[in-house]
């Protein structure tokens, strides 16, 4: 029990168990049915109108909570990384507090927020609400980034005569990169297969391709339902690539 690899069992167990094993399920159930292997459920998919239409606007709906995040983030991850603008353990505590709170806690609390405020519920209260629950995604690795940057580099820009917005634009951004990088798969990713959310701040009126993952599965179709989670399942590998990259 004194070697390294021995500690590593509990965690390996961890992950066959709650990993592996159910990627091996929605892989196997998603190209098989009573007839052995097929690829139906996936052509089926692709010959649904309102499925694709309905995963194409999930991805809009993503797209847009991603680049708020970042507008709204990265100056804020920027400020917390400096301790010259004021003291960044308070501004990561005010961010962190929401999270301490159950998701769906936080989404009722604005649903009741928009309607003592008199704003109807809908795409606008859906962008707000998703913004709100995954900002702190964005917000903590930028802000990790900046934090273990080389400031030794920004010192140097400044001794060579940069000025300011050259530092930024050549040294800090470029840096600060894998940060972004990071954020926008930890947002982009569970933007779009969410359905709690979307059912909540939209009063049901609006659907994302988590929901009908969701519907899928409930009704019983859960090769159908499998297949359209392993889509989603390509798509984050896919976006986790590119973030290597």
């Amino acid at each position: 029990m004194g070697n390294r690899p021995t500690w590593a069992i509990p965690y390996i167990i961890f992950m066959a168990i709650f990993v592996v094993a159910p990627l091996f399920l929605v892989a196997y159930y998603s190209f098989v049915d009573d007839q052995g292997f097929t690829l139906r459920y996936f052509q089926k998919f692709f010959l649904q109108p309102d499925s694709v239409n309905t995963f194409i606007y999930s991805i809009g709906i993503a797209l847009i909570t991603t680049m708020v995040c970042i507008l709204i983030g990265y100056p804020a991850a920027y400020f917390m990384a400096n301790s010259k603008y004021g003291t960044p353990k308070v501004m990561a505590m005010l961010f962190i507090l929401p999270m301490w709170i159950n998701v769906l806690l936080r989404t009722l609390a604005t649903v009741a927020l928009f309607d003592f405020i008199n704003i109807p519920l809908g795409e606008g209260a859906l962008v707000f609400g998703m913004v709100y629950n995954f900002l702190p995604f964005m917000i903590y690795p930028i802000y990790n980034t900046l934090q273990k940057m080389d400031h030794s580099l920004v010192e140097a820009g400044y001794d060579l005569g940069a000025s300011p917005r050259r530092v930024f634009t050549d040294i800090v951004l470029p840096l600060s990169m894998p940060g972004v990088y990071s954020g926008i798969v930890m947002v982009f990713m569970p933007t779009i297969s969410t359905f709690a959310v979307a059912e909540l701040l939209t009063m049901n009126n609006v659907k994302l391709f988590g929901t009908v993952i969701q519907e899928n599965i409930n009704a019983g179709l859960l090769n159908y339902g499998s297949a359209l989670s392993l889509i989603m399942l390509l798509i984050i590998g896919f976006t986790s690539f590119l973030g290597d990259e």
